[in-house]
């Protein structure tokens, strides 16, 4: 089965989450790791108010994975999703393999290095040629 890297943003019920921070992170820790993924950083992002209101929500508590996960269980992990009561809305995208290290290494809060800045760069410039 082939596993990459995906990073999923989450909006969350900012109700939900201001009455139980941690057992909401932990929530969606364990939802992948249900589906036998690995969660590599997991963080609250921030909580803002919506630019319009979202199935009735005013504002929302935004939180940022990065999870390894077969490919083939995203079906699974969609639908988790979608039952949660917690969850008003979910992206998730798949991590280009050149930029997990530097992108985890930002989700920790740790200093990108050298090498994993060159790596970015390098992207960028690859998406920019392609882009013409």
């Amino acid at each position: 089965m082939p596993r990459n890297v995906y990073e999923t943003l989450f909006l969350l019920d900012s109700n939900h989450y201001s009455r139980d921070p941690g057992g909401i992170g932990a929530s969606l820790n364990a939802m992948f790791e249900t589906l036998g993924g690995n969660v590599l950083a997991s963080r609250l992002w921030q909580e803002q108010k919506l630019a319009y209101a979202i199935d009735g929500h005013q504002k929302g508590t935004y939180w940022l994975s990065y999870t390894e996960l077969d490919s083939n269980r995203l079906v699974e992990f969609n639908r988790s999703c979608q039952l949660s009561e917690a969850i008003i809305r979910q992206m998730t995208l798949k991590v280009e393999p050149r930029l997990v290290e530097p992108m985890l290494a930002h989700a920790r809060g740790e200093i990108v290095r050298a090498s994993q800045a060159e790596a970015i760069d390098t992207l960028v410039d690859e998406f920019d040629d392609s882009a013409v």
